[in-house]
């Protein structure tokens, strides 16, 4: 039987609405949810709209309904695929991916399996379009896709830092990030993600300014000699910072390919304004 594979993914992803159309690629959208309304992810809010909320009221967010991926899991097979490969945010992070998991158990006559990105934003995202390659180069079985897709998480790094950890604490997602007393003394945490999917605290430098120039000599220092990159900037209302750390970056002969954006609104509301993150992907020979 031919394999037809289709890619799902959600919108922490901070994959564009036109290159998830472009490449064929399904998106769950979370939710940012008020006292008296809820919204789809990066669907019908925008980031703006939720920097401009905060003043009155700090949202919160929940992931897609077990119903909500049943219907696109069935939807796709109705639309004649025989596989799919669903990669989601860190299950440390986020509840998405033992969703997904779950319906993927329950569905009959269509193959899913599900992968824990370990990530988010474009780390995620990167991940998402490396399985889209992959299909598309119609070489390679299911199986071997989700094999090279998993090893592939090994091949990707994501560092970023905060303007206040409020916001992580208030929506529990502060994971292995300590760093009360130093945000008195103005000491930045850069924060990574570990082996199981939550965040940490990669090292500690006192001052904004000092943790964006930090950053970018953590990623000059894991540039390996004869390997190619992409490079992901995001942020969250940092676009200057996030311009001037690409301007670093544009002579760094390794990289084959920058990329700047904005993460998502409900990334937004678990970050805080003032995020600034990179994720590092080396390319495949």
């Amino acid at each position: 039987m031919n394999e037809k594979i289709a890619i799902v993914t959600d919108s922490t992803s901070d994959l564009k609405k036109e290159d998830l159309d472009k490449y064929g690629i399904r998106s769950l959208p979370l939710k940012v949810i008020y006292k008296d309304r809820q919204y789809h992810d990066r669907v019908d809010i925008t980031p703006s709209e939720v920097y401009e909320s905060m003043k009155e009221e700090i949202p919160t967010t929940s992931m897609p309904s077990p119903q909500e991926i049943e219907d696109l899991y069935t939807e796709l097979k109705n639309d004649g695929y025989t596989h799919i490969i669903s990669i989601h945010i860190s299950s440390g992070l986020s509840a998405t991916y033992s969703n997904c998991r779950m319906v993927a158990d329950q569905m009959e006559d269509i193959e899913v399996k599900v992968i824990d990105s370990k990530m988010l934003s474009m780390g995620l995202g990167r991940l998402v379009l490396y399985a889209k390659d992959l299909v598309a180069a119609e070489k390679y079985s299911f199986d071997e896709i989700v094999e090279r897709v998993e090893a592939k998480r090994e091949k990707i790094d994501i560092f970023f830092v905060v303007e206040t950890l409020k916001y992580l604490k208030k929506g529990g997602r502060i994971g292995k990030v300590s760093g009360t007393i130093g945000e008195l003394l103005n000491v930045k945490p850069i924060i990574s993600i570990d082996e199981d999917g939550e965040y940490y605290t990669f090292t500690k430098v006192r001052g904004r300014k000092k943790s964006l120039k930090k950053m970018y000599s953590i990623l000059k220092n894991r540039l390996e000699d004869g390997k190619e990159y992409c490079l992901d900037i995001m942020n969250a209302a940092a676009p200057d910072e996030a311009q001037e750390l690409l301007d670093k970056f544009k002579d760094v002969s390794a990289i084959k390919e920058i990329f700047l954006g904005e993460i998502s609104p409900v990334m937004v509301v678990h970050a805080g304004p003032g995020l600034l993150g990179l994720a590092i992907t080396e390319l495949d020979e």
